[in-house]
């Protein structure tokens, strides 16, 4: 499972940081929800998470679908959720 995960996450990174503008202040959380599950979140600057999302969320939708079926190709359920570092702080605010 640690290969796999290391191999998502390697294509998030390169895609995000083909995609944004401050790749600096990128952050990405996986989180492993069960044996074949796991979840990516992508934390980035304001600006960014518009970008990744795209036009109508066509960019982040793209990249969902080709994570899935990596993911699927080796029996791994996955998520991916996009988020601005205050979107982040506003979640772990109300989870504290």
């Amino acid at each position: 499972m640690e290969a796999v995960t290391d191999r998502l996450k390697n294509f998030l990174q390169f895609v995000a940081v083909k995609l944004i503008d401050d790749p600096a202040q990128a952050q990405l959380k996986v989180a492993v929800l069960g044996p074949k599950s796991l979840r990516f979140k992508l934390v980035l600057a304001r600006e960014d998470v518009a970008m990744l999302i795209g036009r109508n969320g066509f960019t982040a939708s793209a990249i969902r679908s080709v994570l899935k079926a990596a993911a699927d190709k080796e029996g791994v359920k996955v998520n991916l959720q996009i988020h601005s570092h205050e979107e982040e702080a506003e979640m772990q605010a109300r989870e504290a």
